[in-house]
């Protein structure tokens, strides 16, 4: 049974870091891609970075770009999302998610595997 468990989230000043980790587990098929998503009150859910279980692959979104980075850990399975330069309109609750496959889709629904969520809070 595939299992996602994210961590890491919690309460930062503007212009700090924060690292969130999201360990894998069950997943049967060679290839899957591994997404942050980020969802803040009234918005809709939002992929902010993508990387192949390989790490062949990685993605993010414009609005990281330059300050988030995106790793993965192949041995322990886990995906790390580091978060520099924090933002006000950072804040919001991140989840992991993943698919059987590669990192094309953008899309909430394209994924069919989804973590609890962590709440990241970005506020002086």
């Amino acid at each position: 049974q595939e299992q996602l468990v994210e961590s890491g989230g919690g309460l930062v000043q503007p212009g700090g870091s924060l690292r969130l980790s999201c360990t894998t587990s069950g997943f049967t098929l060679s290839a899957y891609a591994i997404a942050w998503f980020r969802q803040a009150p009234g918005k809709e859910r939002e992929r902010v970075s993508c990387i192949l279980n390989s790490g062949s692959q990685s993605t993010l979104s414009d609005s990281v770009k330059g300050r988030f980075t995106v790793s993965i850990d192949k041995a322990e399975s886990t995906v790390y999302l580091q978060m520099d330069s924090l933002k006000s309109e950072d804040t919001a609750t991140y989840y992991c998610a993943a698919l059987y496959g590669y990192c094309s889709g953008w899309g909430a629904e394209d994924y069919n595997y989804w973590g609890q969520g962590t709440q990241v809070t970005v506020s002086s």
